[in-house]
């Protein structure tokens, strides 16, 4: 995790948690992930490619409102992997898992719009865009504009059939 993507400054540059200074920054936050998995609602996984078990990134929801029925959802994959299709990959088979095995109405992503290919990696997996907001969000850059992409459960089931 701090090798292939948490210690890598221009992996985090946009994102909403800050950069891993150390192997145990990671480790720490590996041990909260797996202590989580007791609990209901927390989904986090790695991201590793079929050829290899080392995990390369990660993904899986910042938070699950029970009363809109909604995931937020958000991923990471370090730098050497950019562009070889893993991400949108490991985004569809997550919007799969949560319409279909946990049974949500709607799945949001955000992301700073600097960060163009993020949006991108979103409309692949089949997730429409919504909007900017305006200065709402904070990554490691400041205060930034935050871009929504969302699917809704029937745009995905009638695209299915």
């Amino acid at each position: 995790m701090f090798r292939n993507w948490a210690g890598d400054p221009e992996v985090t540059k946009y994102l909403t948690w800050p950069i891993h200074g150390s192997v145990s920054d990671s480790e720490l936050i590996l041990s909260e992930w797996a202590a989580s998995y007791s609990g209901e609602n927390f989904y986090n996984w790695c991201i590793a490619p079929k050829s290899s078990s080392e995990p390369i990134g990660s993904i899986g929801s910042h938070a699950v409102n029970e009363d809109l029925n909604m995931a937020q959802i958000g991923y990471c994959i370090g730098r050497k992997w950019w562009g070889r299709g893993y991400v949108p990959e490991a985004l569809k088979e997550l919007v799969r898992f949560f319409f279909e095995e946990v049974g949500v109405n709607r799945i949001e992503a955000r992301y700073d719009p600097r960060n163009v290919n993020s949006g991108k990696v979103m409309a692949k997996a089949g997730l429409t865009y919504e909007g900017t907001l305006r200065q709402a969000e904070r990554t490691n850059q400041g205060i930034c504009d935050a871009s929504y992409y969302a699917i809704l459960a029937e745009d995905y089931f009638a695209a299915k059939s």
